[in-house]
């Protein structure tokens, strides 16, 4: 144990829980996050789980942040070690000043290696034991007391803990009252054995009003129900499969006609990704707003129909809830390794549009964003998300919905305007803007096509004459270029006359946006521009070229965006230098800081 002062970390600050997968520690591990949120302290949680069932390390982050930042900051000032097999490296994690929580039951001295840390001891399975009955019961009421146990570390409102208990088992009183005894069992052996509170507490703020806790792929379900998306067709993959889950939740409660009774949306689990991407385009065919969720593998599959879609001029929103490739990988791990994938996917020459949300916010702001771009521009739409937003919770604003708001469907005919233009052509350019004009299945005769994967000349016929096919596809690189007036535009950080630029995009966003701030304050003047979309607009040429030292953060080992930026825009390659993060786990703003500071005392130097 440390004798040092401990320097008071009050709202900011880190605590790490170490369990065992499959032992009921999520629930528990929830209620301090959403303990603290009720408090109206910001706060942030990442899970690193296992990709098996049960019995493997599994690791939950809460991070403390009264200033509201929403990035891994690279510290944990209080550790709670629950799985004696992970007992070595959580100790080595742990930062200096910082304190350990352990079951104490059985004695573990080589906790007590580190003399800069304070260890504390708490009987867990013994208390358990002599107050509860059942295995089953005593494994999972040791993770509600450390609940308890907490509370009298941080000081959080047990009241609040209270509630959210009284609403989880709101039909089950007797689980309520059996929470409490081991949380209240956990709060009492803390205050009689330690000094409570300890330096890293929380204290009451009012930082968390109009925000809620949501992570991306609910959001992303929610976004789709607003859209007026009716189809969703998917082959479970980790980590997109609640994605769908949340979807099918939202259509069973609002997508049932009330006075028949009958389903207004369809469902289906396909036998593959290849099914599952079929169907969707199938449906976007007969007019039905659709999608599929799934991630890198699955986009993998994909390819072949993405090209039809693209080629053929059919709508399409893809969520790719990105993990650690290559192969299988680590499915449940964090990565942004799939941004050349799904720019060019497919064989021959095709490009596609691609959002990327930073937070569960921007992924129901884009869900809907993706359907009417998919049908504005006929064309494949892919949401970017990555498993840090996808499944990890997040403190965002509250969603707020414009009742005015009507689905861009884009150019679709009616049979009336079809009987007006006299004649009706699929793929001629009327209005020069690369986009042509549609029709849906069943609307008139004289609208109806040969829909073809095929060579093809503008009005839908075959062929496989060269300038005929050329004319198409030309039209089709220019629909591209089209494309940049409808995607989101990138964000400008900064005055955008610093001499040095950060260009980042997705969940990078909060480490980005916290190295940014310490920088300034360390007298760095700095400029940061965050990319929404692709096609990149105007505003990302402007920004590359007025900053003479650009760096590239982004979560892979390829340089993956810094790639897209060289070949789609005129950026001089040498003023881009990569900031790359790859192992799996959220990006940390330590980490970018780091190594921005030591390039630019390099340039500096140089």
């Amino acid at each position: 144990m440390t004798d040092s002062p401990v320097p008071d970390r009050l709202n900011d600050f880190v605590v790490k829980f170490a369990n065992v997968n499959g032992t009921g520690s999520a629930s528990a591990n929830a209620l301090i996050l959403k303990s603290i949120f009720r408090m109206g302290v910001p706060v942030v949680g990442k899970n690193f789980f296992p990709s098996n069932i049960q019995g493997l390390p599994t690791w939950y982050e809460i991070r403390v942040s009264g200033e509201g930042w929403k990035g891994r900051s690279g510290r944990v000032d209080l550790m709670v070690a629950m799985n004696g097999e992970t007992y070595e490296r959580d100790v080595r994690e742990v930062s200096p000043g910082g304190f350990l929580v352990y079951d104490s039951t059985w004695p573990r001295s080589a906790l007590l290696s580190r003399d800069d840390i304070t260890v504390m001891g708490v009987p867990l399975a013994q208390l358990c034991a002599d107050n509860f009955s059942g295995l089953r019961a005593r494994v999972l009421m040791k993770n509600i007391m450390y609940v308890g146990v907490l509370a009298a570390l941080l000081d959080l409102d047990v009241e609040a803990i209270r509630g959210l208990l009284s609403e989880t088992y709101a039909k089950k009183p007797a689980l309520i009252e059996s929470n409490m005894k081991a949380i209240e069992i956990g709060w009492r052996y803390a205050r009689e054995n330690f000094a409570c509170p300890l330096p890293v507490r929380v204290a009451r703020l009012d930082n968390t009003k109009g925000q809620i806790m949501i992570d991306g792929n609910t959001a992303a379900a929610l976004g789709c129900v607003y859209a007026g998306a009716t189809v969703g067709a998917w082959y479970p993959i980790t980590p997109s499969t609640s994605l769908m889950d949340a979807f099918s939740g939202f259509c069973a409660r609002y997508r049932v006609d009330p006075e028949t009774g009958r389903n207004n949306y369809a469902i289906l689990q396909a036998e593959d990704e290849l099914a599952a991407i079929g169907m969707v385009i199938g449906a976007a065919w007969n007019g039905a707003r659709s999608f599929t969720p799934t991630s890198g593998p699955g986009v993998s599959l994909m390819n072949e129909f993405l090209g039809l879609a693209y080629y053929a001029e059919i709508p399409v929103v893809l969520f790719d809830v990105q993990r650690v490739g290559p192969s299988t990988g680590m499915p449940t791990r964090t990565q942004q390794c799939d941004l050349i994938t799904c720019a060019y996917a497919s064989h021959g020459d095709t490009r596609h549009v691609l959002l990327f949300p930073a937070n569960p916010a921007e992924c129901f702001e884009h869900a809907v964003k993706a359907f009417d771009l998919a049908e504005r521009l006929q064309t494949p739409v892919f949401v970017m998300l990555d498993l840090d937003i996808g499944m990890n919770d997040w403190m965002v604003p509250e969603f707020h919905w414009d009742d005015a708001w009507r689905p861009d469907r884009g150019k679709v005919l009616t049979a009336e305007q079809v009987e007006e233009a006299g004649r009706f052509h699929r793929y001629l350019d009327v209005d020069g803007d690369a986009i042509p004009y549609r029709t849906l299945p069943g609307e008139t005769a004289k609208g109806a096509y040969f829909t073809r994967g095929s060579g093809h000349n503008k009005f839908g016929a075959y062929t496989e004459d060269s300038a005929e096919y050329k004319e198409v596809v030309d039209r089709l690189r220019r629909k591209f270029d089209t494309a940049k007036e409808f995607v989101p535009p990138a964000l400008l950080d900064g005055s955008g006359r610093a001499a040095a630029g950060i260009v980042s995009f997705g969940s990078c966003d909060g480490a980005v946006s916290e190295a940014v701030d310490m920088l300034r304050r360390r007298g760095v003047s700095i400029d940061y521009l965050r990319v929404r979309g692709f096609p990149f607009g105007r505003e990302v040429e402007e920004f590359l070229a007025t900053h003479e030292t650009i760096f590239v953060v982004e979560q892979n080992r390829d340089a993956q965006l810094r790639s897209l930026l060289t070949l789609e825009t005129d950026v001089e390659k040498r003023r881009l230098r990569s900031i790359l993060h790859y192992d799996g786990l959220p990006m940390a703003a330590e980490y970018v800081l780091e190594l921005i500071e030591a390039e630019l005392a390099r340039g500096i130097a140089a």
